[in-house]
């Protein structure tokens, strides 16, 4: 098999592990070169969830075979800084439904392969903002997305980039709740994904991640899978914390359905609440 061949039969493996429902995305998975985002081999991959302490096992060689598979590969042991699973981001950039032509903010780039994919679908008119706080990786990120001309990588916090109107936004990293300026930048049908997360330590937090898609009249909310990620420390409000704990832990982040940003007392539909963005069971207005 040829490694073109590899890559198509990875995409596949990618599209029902997932499982992804558009093509689109499995096709971008085909094109795009992983072995240009992880440094040179051989890698370590990922055994254990991050979360739980990772555990590495080292492929034989520098062969690019070895990583094109639904598993997490290194990219810094030392701080098991790792390029993340595909089936998992695949399934997050699937809800993203991203077109040719969309505008698309991805925080949390890292070195720049789940910035690639997207890329690849928003295609030529289209243009993804990156951004990256850890230098090393915004630094590898930019050389390693030189040659498309529609990504541009901000190095630094990505919370405090205003990143204009998008189609779509992907945050991978957890906060604890949607800035107020990505969800103005969200254009009418925008979507975002986005994990909420309660903190486990300094740098992880563990919860939920919601698709928030803009609406006439407001913001349409869903929960479509529970994560361990590392956190946007500038995102994350230590006040609204402990309700989004208990709302993680009774279920009810769940059965969200809807970001409030209209003002409005606190009530029984208000799971995380406050005067700039309520997470709510409440329908959208």
């Amino acid at each position: 098999m040829t490694l073109d061949d590899i890559r198509r039969f990875y995409s596949e493996e990618i599209r029902f592990a997932a499982p992804l429902r558009s093509r689109g995305v499995a096709e971008a998975f085909a094109r795009v070169p992983r072995e240009e985002f992880l440094g040179s081999g051989p890698w370590c991959i990922a055994l254990s969830n991050i979360g739980m302490g990772a555990t590495y096992l080292t492929t034989d060689d520098a062969d690019p075979r070895h990583i094109y598979h639904n598993v997490s590969v290194a990219l810094d042991t030392s701080r098991h800084l790792v390029n993340g699973q595909p089936a998992t981001l695949g399934r997050w950039i699937d809800e993203l439904d991203i077109q040719a032509g969309d505008s698309v903010f991805h925080l949390g780039c890292g070195s720049g392969y789940y910035t690639a994919i997207m890329a690849e679908m928003a295609g030529p008119t289209g243009h993804v903002v990156a951004a990256e706080v850890d230098s090393d990786l915004s630094n590898q990120a930019r050389k390693n997305l030189s040659h498309y001309a529609n990504v541009t990588v901000y190095k630094g916090d990505g919370a405090e980039l205003d990143p204009g109107a998008c189609n779509a936004m992907l945050i991978n990293a957890g906060v604890t709740h949607p800035l107020p300026v990505w969800l103005d930048r969200l254009s009418e049908r925008g979507r975002m994904v986005v994990p909420l997360t309660v903190a486990m330590g300094s740098s992880l937090g563990k919860g939920a991640v919601a698709k928030i898609t803009r609406e006439a009249g407001g913001f349409a909310a869903q929960v479509v899978a529970f994560i361990v990620i590392y956190s946007c420390v500038s995102a994350r409000d230590p006040q609204l914390e402990p309700a989004l704990g208990k709302s993680m832990g009774t279920g009810a982040l769940t059965k969200i359905t809807s970001v409030r940003r209209d003002p409005h007392a606190q009530d029984d539909t208000c799971i995380v609440h406050s005067p700039e963005v309520c997470l709510s069971i409440a329908p959208r207005a």
